[in-house]
C-alpha cells in the first residue's frame, strides 16, 4: 500500500496540492545527498506541452522558489510547482517504484483523462 504523507493543509486548499509517498520522499533526499544537492533546493514539480498526449510532467532541482510559486515542505523535501502547472496537477501523487516494470518517479493523476504508454504523458 502507498503512504501519503499529509502536507499539513486541509479544506479547499487540499484538492490544490500535490501530495508525496514515503518512498518518494526518500528517493529525493538520496538524490539530493548523493550529488551533494544543497539543503535549500526544492524539487520543482512541473507540467509542460508535448508527449503523445498533449501534455509531460517536468522533474528537477531548483535552489529557490519563483515568486508566484506554490512551496509545500513535506518532511523535509521543499516542493516548487509554478501556478500554471498547479491547475494540471490538482491532486496528483507523487510516487517512486523500483519494481519489475521499471524505475523511477510517477504520477498518479486522478485529472488526466487519457496517458499514453510511456507514463510521462497525459492529456486532459
Amino acid at each position: 500500500m502507498v503512504e501519503t504523507i499529509d502536507t499539513g493543509i486541509t479544506g479547499a486548499e487540499e484538492k490544490d496540492n500535490i501530495q508525496i509517498t514515503q518512498r518518494a520522499i526518500d528517493e529525493v533526499k538520496k538524490i539530493k545527498a548523493e550529488n551533494s544537492i544543497g539543503e535549500d533546493y526544492g524539487l520543482r514539480v512541473g507540467v509542460k506541452g508535448g508527449g503523445c498526449s498533449g501534455l509531460m510532467y517536468n522533474l528537477g532541482f531548483d535552489a529557490e522558489a519563483r515568486e508566484d510559486d506554490r512551496v509545500l515542505d513535506v518532511q523535509g523535501v521543499r516542493m516548487f510547482i509554478d501556478p500554471k502547472s498547479l491547475f494540471y496537477l490538482m491532486g496528483v501523487e507523487l510516487d517512486f517504484t523500483d519494481g519489475l516494470n521499471g524505475r523511477g518517479f510517477t504520477f498518479n493523476n486522478p485529472n488526466a483523462a487519457r496517458t499514453c504508454g510511456c507514463g510521462s504523458s497525459f492529456g486532459v
